[in-house]
């Protein structure tokens, strides 16, 4: 797990127990980025990085964004 502080602390998303599918992850984390109301060229830019490598590469990127459980 990711020991760093993540980029909006104060968004809790949960994934575990949830569909595995790395879209379905994504698309989860972004939309309690806009229910958060993070700029949409923040969300847009997660939504790049996230999608800029592997399904583990998809969960590091959530991780450092926002909270995961």
């Amino acid at each position: 797990m990711n020991n760093e502080t993540p980029k909006y602390p104060d968004i809790t998303v949960q994934l575990s127990g949830e569909d595995g599918n790395a879209f379905f992850i994504i698309s989860r984390v972004m939309r309690a980025l806009r229910r958060a109301k993070v700029a949409d060229v923040q969300t847009e830019e997660f939504r790049k990085e996230a999608m800029a490598g592997d399904y583990d590469h998809v969960l590091q990127t959530c991780m450092r964004w926002v909270v995961v459980e």
